[in-house]
């Protein structure tokens, strides 16, 4: 992506594809982020709860696996995830409530509800793996 412009369509794109309202994140808020996601392990997952405090709600990782060390996340205010992985940028317009999972020549977006009751992310683990199950196949 080379501007802000290309960046905004693109996450037009991705919404409408999917059916989804737009919902870009505020830059100056924070994800949760997993420090491997700098890596270029694939898939590139993501999961937006609802925005609390200074948080967007998204919580991204990369990999098959998600961790449940208590570390595993760290927070990095968005505004610096052009640095950190911009193949995700697309995605993160969709609002609260949708997950993407994304590696080479793959692709795959839903909506999860469970996403929208979460209250904390001490069960991020527990919807992770519920959404896991009610992921979609390869698209």
């Amino acid at each position: 992506m080379t501007s802000g412009r290309d960046l905004s369509l693109a996450q037009r794109a991705i919404c409408a594809k999917y059916g989804a309202d737009l919902s870009p994140i505020d830059p100056t808020l924070k994800v949760g982020i997993s420090i491997n996601v700098r890596t270029g392990l694939q898939p590139l997952n993501g999961l937006r709860h609802p925005q609390e405090g200074d948080t967007c709600g998204w919580y991204l990782w990369a990999g098959e696996e998600l961790s449940e060390a208590p570390d595993f996340f760290v927070p990095l205010h968005a505004v610096h995830l052009a640095d950190w992985c911009p193949l995700i940028l697309p995605y993160l317009a969709l609002p609260p409530g949708w997950r993407f999972l994304i590696a080479e020549g793959h692709e795959d977006v839903w909506f999860d509800p469970a996403l929208l009751s979460v209250d904390s992310t001490t069960h991020l683990n527990d919807v992770a793996a519920q959404g896991k199950e009610d992921e979609p196949g390869a698209r």
